[in-house]
């Protein structure tokens, strides 16, 4: 379904997941978020290098569960288990139809990611989730993630970034505005849905993922994807 939610004959304030937004997810960050299918693609293929034999893996925040059909229609081992987590009714109940015709070895579960207790992970991915959470609550989930992943195993946390430099800034915000003018956006629609989100999408810049990364424990981290101000981080224990 195309994505409407911002025109005029809309009132939302503050954006939240609910089940309006459900129904235009995949149309809404397809044409919101430069290089997404790239993020989607180099999920599934990290799967194939990180995933291990008897491992679990986690897809936080899986909304329409996009990134854990990704995820298993690439694993190559077996003796998997995908679990899908994400606080919405609505958008857990379309990842379950999602991925009933995918895989037969996915739990999806309603709860907050935060409650969430990993073990025997070998990959997890939290993709276009943590800017979501409130930043006091970031470094407190990605070491409780590092402790439950196995060695060698790997997170994904694919983000909107922001830049120090007021200037890469302004042109990096110019570039995203074009690309959803480009997408079919109207500018009422640009504005409403900025106005809607900017208390609820809170961003970090790079250093902050690394550093991030760095306290929790993990040996080596990188970005290995960007596009405008989204990027995408791989961290290997």
């Amino acid at each position: 379904m195309r994505d409407q939610l911002f025109n005029q004959d809309n009132d939302l304030v503050n954006f939240t997941f609910d089940a309006q937004v459900a129904n235009v997810f995949d149309d809404m960050v397809r044409r919101s978020v430069p290089g997404y299918q790239a993020m989607i693609e180099m999920i599934g293929l990290s799967v194939k290098t990180y995933g291990q034999e008897n491992t679990n893996y986690y897809d936080l925040g899986a909304s329409t569960g996009t990134t854990s059909v990704a995820i298993g229609v690439n694993n190559p081992h077996t003796n998997n288990r995908i679990i899908a987590v994400d606080n919405s009714p609505s958008m857990t109940k379309k990842c379950k139809a999602n991925l009933e015709s995918v895989v037969d070895y996915a739990d999806v579960i309603c709860a907050d990611i935060n409650t969430i207790k990993f073990n025997n992970a070998s990959l997890v991915v939290l993709n276009l989730t943590l800017q979501f959470i409130s930043p006091e609550n970031r470094q407190t989930l990605i070491n409780k993630i590092y402790q439950g992943l196995n060695p060698d195993g790997a997170l994904i946390v694919s983000e909107k970034i922001h830049f120090n430099d007021p200037h890469k800034q302004q042109l990096m915000t110019d570039l995203h505005l074009d690309f959803k003018r480009a997408n079919g956006y109207s500018e009422l629609e640009i504005a409403a849905k900025r106005q809607s989100i900017e208390n609820v999408l809170i961003t970090d810049d790079k250093q902050t993922h690394f550093q991030r990364f760095k306290t929790a424990g993990f040996n080596t981290s990188t970005c290995h994807f960007q596009c405008l101000n989204f990027a995408s981080f791989l961290a290997v224990k």
